[in-house]
Order: C-alpha cells, then structure tokens, then sequence
C-alpha cells in the first residue's frame, strides 16, 4: 500500500501529425522512385526514422514512482529520465521561450529541458543543475513536488494559500 501524495499526468503533443504526415509522403516517394533502387531505399529509411520518432514523442508522461519522479515520451518509451525527490532544492513554475524550444535538450545556463508541446513549465533545481519539465498542468506538478520534497510532507507554499 502507498502512502503520500501520487502524481502522474499525461499531455499529448501533435508534432507526431506532421512526423507521421512526413513518413506518408517520403513512403509515397519510395513508391514513385522505386526504379530508383538506392533513392527508394534512402527514403523508406527516411520514413521509418520519422515513424519512430512520432511513436517516441507523441506523449510526455509525469509520474511519482516512489523515490523519484519519472519523465517518459512516449508511447515507445525510449527518451526518459528519472529526478531523485531527495535532490531536488527548489520547484517553480515557469514559461519556457522559443529559445528552449521541445524535445530533449541541454542548453547553458537554462539546464536540461524535457518538453513535448507548449511553453508552460516546471524548473526543478538540484543543487547546480536545473531541469525544466514542459507540462500543460504546471500548478499540479509544482504542487505536487513542494509537498513530495518538504521534510514532513506537509508543503508550507501551499498551507500558505497557493
């Protein structure tokens, strides 16, 4: 049985529409090159690689998962990290820019960023490192880790009225 609060939120993107519109065509144009062996078979490779990264970032899903808090695209959960709660120093929410953008990255001075769709986020500091989590629940997400990381599980910003 678990005790303590729970989170786990999934929020669907639509970049996977474009990939797997992209996949179709480059299909497409196999088909009408395929006397043209080498050409067909660059572009079916093509194609297969846009499948796959609209089945690796079609969702973002957030969960508690005990002692960590867990981050997967998905649904072929290939791209996926794990934020230890007993690390984290500080939550906010926050807005990414354009600058951020989506996906997996890293960028100095602005850390690790995991996002799938939109600008809204959650900047989890541990120690000297920053990992931003785009989410369209920031306030659930925050919330949840204010609670998760107070040392009593009681979150004083909340108690606070947030």
């Amino acid at each position: 049985m678990t005790t303590g609060p729970q989170y786990e939120h999934t929020q669907k993107g639509w970049t996977y529409v474009a990939l797997y519109t992209g996949a179709l065509a480059a299909l497409a144009g196999a088909w009408f090159s395929r006397d043209d062996r080498p050409a067909m078979i660059i572009v079916c490779v093509a194609a297969c690689c846009m499948g796959l990264l609209a089945l690796c970032f079609q969702t973002l899903t957030v969960r508690d998962e005990g002692e960590h808090l867990g981050v997967r695209f998905g649904p072929l959960a290939v791209f996926r990290t794990d934020v230890p709660y007993a690390e984290i120093t500080a939550v906010e929410t926050a807005r990414s820019s354009i600058i951020d953008g989506w996906g997996i990255h890293w960028m100095p001075g602005r850390g690790w960023t995991y996002n799938l769709w939109g600008f809204d986020c959650v900047r989890i500091t541990l120690g000297r490192k920053t990992i931003r989590i785009g989410t369209d629940d920031p306030e659930g997400l925050a919330g949840f880790l204010k609670i998760k990381i107070a040392p009593d599980g009681s979150s004083p910003w909340l108690l606070a009225g947030d």
